[in-house]
This record gives C-alpha cells, structure tokens and sequence, in this order.
C-alpha cells in the first residue's frame, strides 16, 4: 500500500468512467466519445441528459417521450415553495437555500421506498431533482423581488422553461439557445469535487436526493462554483471606475489582484467551454445591440494574451464568459452558482448511478501525524 501523499487527490484514478473526458492540454471536453462543440450547437440540454443517463443519443421518439416525462416532473409542492418563500425573506442565499430546498424535496418523492441498488429508480428520482430544480431557482428570485412564483408551461423546453419562470415572459429564440447551450457545456466534467462528493455519497448507498444536496454543498465553495460570479463582479466594478479595461486590469495586477475567469485546475490551453460561449455573448450582443461586456472581455482577453499569459498555461476559462452570457440574459449575479448546479445535476446524477453498477465504498486513508502513547488523566486530576 503506498505511502505517498496526493494533496486534494491530486491525479489519483479512483474510478473508470465512460461519461466524460477532459484533454487539459489540448483543450478537448466530451461527452461519451462526442465533442462538446458538436453537443453544444447540435443537440438540447434533454438530448445531453438522455446521452449522459442513458449511454446514447435519443432518437426523436426516445427525445420527445424523455422530454415530456422530464415535463411533467417540474411542479413543486407548495410546502417547498413556501419554505423558498421563507428562505428569500431572511436573505439566505440563493446556493444554501437551493441546498435546502433540494433535500426537503425528497419528503415528497412519490416512490420514497426504492430499493437504493434499483438504478432505474434512482433515475428516476434523479430525473424529477433535475425537472424541479429550475422551478425552485426561479420562484426564490421572484421571492426576493416580491413576485409570485410563476407555474412551468410543458410547451417549453428546459431551458427556455426556466427564463419564462423566472422573467414571466417566454424568451426569445437566441436567448433560449443560447441558456440551453450553457447548460449543455456544464452538465459534466470528469471528477470535479462537486461531481466527487456526490460520488462518495452515492458510494455509501445513500439516497440520490442525498447525493445531489451534497454536491450542491461543495459547488457553493468559492474554489468550485462562483468564479463566473467573481467575472462579472470584477466587470461591474470596470464599468463603475468608468476606465478603460484594459488600463484598469495594469492596475489591478500591479496591486497583485487575480483576475478571474483566468487559469484552470485541468486546462493549459483555452477552455473550449469558452470558446462556444464567446460566440454566444457576440449573438447576443449583435441581438441586443448592447456591446459593453463583449467589447470589456475580448479587450481584456487579448491583453492578457499579449503580456504572455497563454504561454504560461493561464488561459480563459468557462467562466470568463459565461457571467457575461447570463448578465445578458437578465439573471442576477449571485444566481450564477445555482444555475451552474442546475446544470451540473445532470452529471451528477450520471456519475452515481454508474459508480453504483460496481459500487464500493470510497474510504481513502489519511497520514497519522499527531502524538504517539499520550498518557490519559482522568478528568478530575487535569
């Protein structure tokens, strides 16, 4: 048994996956063999759900049959959406109080008694988190803005659903691709910690609703889940010193800030994620007629270019962009964590469910370093 420590695991294999893959050096990310630009422009946030649960791409009767049960799924009980109520009136956050949310949903779940090795029951308790997720995200906005949460239309796909609950008007064409096409580039990415601690969860034969809560948790850290949020904030702050970008970000790293949406813990090239995403904030751009975020990212990203960065292995990363998409879109900053576990779900779901086909418990060990033969006191003589 070796002995060698692997700091935050750190390239250790502890798992065989077919769902995703990561080329950190080329910048390559797919999904079971397929190319996530091929998935991102081709596909719909349901067909990458049926491909990542169930091993292939949906023929169009498979899709509609999938999307329609997925439909059917997104109503929330009222006790739920009373306690989001509650939640956004105390000025919870929108993660923890998605974080609760998500495992009171399980008082409700209509087959509470599933065998937890029954994998087709598991998906599809899987499949009606990931329906009702969305629906929870939406009404606790609409509750921090005095809103009534607005009813999910089954007309509508998953995405375009979620801009209607949220902003009480059916989106547009590019803006409903466009939030689909975000949704497809986050819902899986090989063992990140989110996707990990679900797995470990799972790993124990615990409930799905347990898994995804717990990932849920670890998405909310500032090391997993909010560098697209950091994006946009450092934006809004760039657009408040009413400087130009570039000369802004001389500033800030000669007073040795980071600037976000920078560097990957896997990529060494730029984030193909990103790449897809760009294109996307240029169509929205061109749709809106509003420029400022894409002029301010490619302004600041062809500087830090040019001072070197790329050669460093320091290159854009999924979240440079995408706080820019969803400001666009009209969603509130501190929503963009929560979006990403509303995508990320997905994967999560996914990853359990095929750990649990050869299940074994995840019990790594950790380096005695404390005191050897410390004496005891009783409690009374210390």
């Amino acid at each position: 048994m070796s002995d060698e420590l692997k700091r935050g695991l750190e390239g250790v294999l502890v798992a065989e996956s077919d769902l995703s893959y990561v080329d950190g050096e080329v910048g390559k990310l797919v999904y079971r063999g397929h190319d996530i630009e091929d998935l991102a422009r081709g596909a719909s946030y349901e067909e990458v759900l049926y491909l990542l649960w169930y091993g292939s791409l949906p023929t169009r009767e498979e899709l509609d049959a999938f999307a329609a049960e997925l439909a059917t799924e997104r109503d929330v009980d009222d006790d739920v959406l009373e306690t989001v109520r509650t939640l956004a009136d105390a000025g919870e956050r929108p993660m923890a109080a998605l974080r609760t949310a998500t495992s009171m949903l399980s008082a409700y779940e209509p087959e509470p008694d599933a065998d937890p090795e029954d994998l087709e029951a598991t998906l599809r308790q899987g499949r009606r988190i990931t329906a009702k997720i969305p629906t929870v995200l939406a009404a606790f906005e609409r509750a921090r803005q005095g809103d009534d949460p607005i009813a999910p239309d089954p007309d509508l796909s998953h995405a375009a659903n979620f801009l209607y609950m949220l902003t009480g008007t059916e989106p547009d064409a590019v803006s409903a691709e466009t939030f689909d096409m975000a949704l497809t580039l986050h819902a899986d990415h090989g063992l990140n910690a989110s996707t990990f601690t679900a797995m470990v969860i799972g790993s124990t034969m615990a409930d799905i609703y347990s898994g995804v809560t717990g990932g849920i948790g670890a998405l909310s850290g500032s090391l997993h889940g909010g560098a697209n949020q950091d994006v946009m904030e450092v934006l809004y702050e760039i657009d408040a010193s009413a400087k130009d970008p570039v000369e802004w970000v001389k500033d800030a790293r000669e007073e040795g800030r980071r600037i976000p949406g920078f560097g990957h813990r896997v990529y060494a090239v730029k984030d193909p994620r990103a790449k897809i995403l760009e294109e996307k904030l240029r169509d929205l751009a061109e749709s809106s007629g509003d420029t400022k975020w894409l002029d301010y990212t490619t302004a600041i990203e062809e500087y830090l270019t040019d001072q070197g960065l790329l050669e460093k292995g320091i290159a854009p990363n999924v979240d440079f962009y995408s706080g820019s998409v969803y400001d666009s879109l009209g969603i509130p900053v501190d929503m963009y964590t929560p979006i990403f576990a509303m995508s990320r779900v997905g994967g999560w779901i996914a990853h359990v469910v095929e750990y649990q086909e050869d299940n074994r418990l995840i019990r790594p060990r950790a380096r005695y370093t404390g005191p050897d033969d410390t004496s005891f006191v009783p409690i009374d003589e210390r």
